[in-house]
């Protein structure tokens, strides 16, 4: 069988009231993927408690580039993601929200800026291009405050740490280890994948409100995972800069 070029991603969990307006959405893009790339689409239900998966199987059974994978419990939204990695079989693999939060119609812009020499594009509405649109003013308060704090961290001009909406090239999901579970997980992969040299570009959009359901972020425990990760990325960074330092000195005697 033929590898796919695209690897389409979605986690869902306990999304039941909104696969149908999922399955318009993206069957007004699928066509315009089809036409440039073999195409696989992946949805994983997290061990979803309502009838997700069972709507996703009746949403998609007429697709034939559709596969479903299912946690028999629910285990976080970095696992999830790490479910569709091992299924993924493209050259390429884009991330996505199944809530609207990224409209599916600007997937093909976002692999526009897949060219040469990019390993990664992100999503990214703290960009001085980018947007927010209806989002509670505490979440975007935390969400922007965390990828401040990272772009400070980490030494690069990324504005945007924390958008799930990603093209990647197939070497980085299999070069660079993750081992968060929850929201967490989307940020490592991106401060890990830069610290070890991949080439990241940004996709400045809008970042919307869900369009259907809850949230199922839990702030405090997200903010103490990202506090816990940002002490060990300064550790190690310091680290390293002192290891350097220490190779330099040695070289000099």
């Amino acid at each position: 069988m033929t590898a796919p070029d695209l690897s389409l991603i979605i986690p869902c969990y306990n999304e039941a009231e909104g696969i149908a307006a999922m399955h318009t959405r993206l069957a007004a893009v699928v066509p315009q993927l089809r036409a440039h790339s073999k195409l696989e689409l992946i949805l994983v239900d997290d061990g979803s408690s309502d009838n997700t998966y069972q709507l996703l199987q009746s949403a998609f059974v007429s697709w034939p580039e559709v596969r479903i994978v299912q946690h028999e419990r629910n285990r976080g939204l970095g696992q999830a993601l790490r479910t569709g990695f091992v299924h993924a079989r493209g050259a390429i693999v884009v991330t996505c929200d199944s809530d609207g939060t990224y409209p599916f119609s600007e997937i093909p812009a976002l692999l526009g800026l897949l060219r040469p020499g990019v390993d990664i594009v992100t999503a990214s509405p703290y960009h001085p291009a980018g947007g927010i649109e209806n989002v509670p003013a505490y979440r975007v308060w935390l969400s922007k405050s965390a990828s401040q704090l990272y772009r400070m961290i980490v030494g690069r001009g990324i504005h945007t740490y924390t958008a799930m909406f990603r093209a990647y090239r197939r070497e980085v999901i299999e070069r660079i280890p993750t081992t968060a579970d929850g929201f967490l997980m989307v940020t490592q992969l991106l401060v890990e994948a830069i610290l070890a040299g991949y080439q990241v570009v940004e996709y400045p959009t809008v970042l919307r409100v869900r369009q259907y359901g809850q949230s199922k972020a839990k702030v405090l425990r997200i903010t103490r995972s990202h506090l816990a990760y940002m002490r060990d990325v300064l550790w190690r960074r310091r680290a390293g800069q002192i290891a350097r330092k220490v190779d330099t000195e040695t070289q000099r005697i």
